[in-house]
């Protein structure tokens, strides 16, 4: 079996508000809207991160982006007006900034560096 796509939902309470949000996010409008209950972006070749609205499941997700330069990306982010938290290290190789969206869903951003 092979696995060809990922989706990612976040679900939130307000898809209006939260769509503004992560338009700043990354830095650009929505790759696609399918409905009026999501929208999509492509974050990274086959894996995509959907928005959509459920007010059930709302600020409860976790998703972590791996990025090539976390410093740059904190960077943009802040200059976009997205309120981003301390770089913390992770193990030996590994860097994070996280990032709580309008609806309370935890989003982190890792660079991971080459070991020796």
């Amino acid at each position: 079996m092979t696995m060809e796509v990922l989706f990612a939902s976040v679900p939130v309470t307000d898809l209006s508000t939260a769509t503004a949000w992560y338009e700043r996010l990354f830095g650009r409008a929505a790759d696609i809207v399918p409905n009026e209950n999501e929208v999509m972006w492509c974050v990274a070749g086959n894996g995509w991160l959907y928005v959509i609205d459920d007010e059930k499941r709302a600020g409860r997700t976790v998703v972590t982006i791996s990025v090539n330069d976390l410093d740059r990306f904190v960077t943009d982010l802040t200059a976009r007006g997205i309120d981003v938290g301390p770089i913390e290290t992770v193990g030996e190789s590994g860097r994070k900034a996280s990032v709580i969206d309008c609806a309370g869903n935890s989003l982190s951003f890792i660079e991971v560096s080459a070991k020796d």
